[in-house]
């Protein structure tokens, strides 16, 4: 009888030995390591983001990467327009957007940005290489005028009074498209077109006028989602006090004096 009596209890340890364990097990497999952060960015658009040996690759995905392991979870990335990004966040098909996205106070409206990662060089206005028409940007007033679809040069080019605005999927479209004559100019974020221009397509194209001041660079997330905010914050911040926001940027553009948002700095 006294025998039945430990067993019993032994067996009842064991019983709540087991169930303790599997609620620490299950705190496990929901601890931050686990957490994925599924990203979003359009990939035309190098060298933040873009296709090479058929991965995607870029400044944006490395640094949201890095942060995303700071943070302690993991990226799982997907691509597509950037016209649909902020719906995706919105929706919640996507928890953040990476993908060279200006800080603008429409956008604002939409979507929670982080503290600002990269400072742009501004926009800049690219045509065949021998228009001698368009010199600057007044004289795009009543051309025809390429930008990708969803982005601020769209307003730019209406702003400076295009006859019309061709509103285009990708980066690499507006080159052909400029190429093919469709259009007279398009306007273009300054870091991507020197990109592209040093890839070849400056035997066909080249920079005219003075580049305007964009807003600054910054990932976006849900309205909802302030604690992924902070996060992201934390991270970045981390990142750049260890010098692993320096050596992401030396790699894709090599010296860092240039368009690096520092620590205490705000663009707009």
């Amino acid at each position: 009888m006294q025998m039945g009596k430990k067993c019993k209890l032994a067996l009842a340890v064991g019983m709540i030995a087991a169930v303790v364990t599997g609620v620490v097990g299950c705190g496990s497999s929901n601890s931050n390591n686990d957490k994925v952060i599924r990203v979003g960015a359009e990939t035309t658009f190098p060298p933040f983001e873009f296709v090479e040996n058929e991965k995607y690759v870029g400044f944006d995905l490395d640094l949201a990467d890095a942060v995303i392991k700071q943070m302690g979870g993991k990226m799982e990335f997907k691509s597509m327009g950037f016209d649909a990004l902020i719906p995706a966040i919105q929706s919640n098909q996507i928890d953040l957007i990476a993908s060279g996205m200006d800080a603008t106070p429409e956008r604002a409206k939409k979507v929670l940005f982080s503290e600002p990662y990269f400072e742009q060089n501004g926009y800049v206005i690219v045509v065949k290489k021998d228009n001698d028409n368009i010199k600057n940007w007044t004289d795009l007033s009543g051309k025809v005028v390429g930008a990708q679809v969803g982005t601020e040069q769209v307003g730019l080019a209406k702003e400076q009074g295009a006859s019309d605005v061709k509103q285009l999927d990708s980066i690499s479209q507006a080159f052909m498209e400029l190429k093919a004559g469709t259009v007279d100019a398009v306007v273009l974020d300054h870091p991507v077109s020197m990109y592209y221009l040093k890839q070849g397509a400056d035997q066909d194209a080249k920079i005219v006028g003075e580049a305007k001041q964009g807003a600054p660079l910054v990932f976006a997330m849900n309205k909802n989602n302030e604690q992924l905010q902070q996060d992201v914050n934390k991270a970045m911040k981390e990142l750049k006090a260890n010098g692993t926001y320096d050596k992401i940027y030396q790699k894709w553009f090599g010296s860092s004096d240039c368009a690096v948002e520092r620590e205490g700095r705000n663009a707009q």
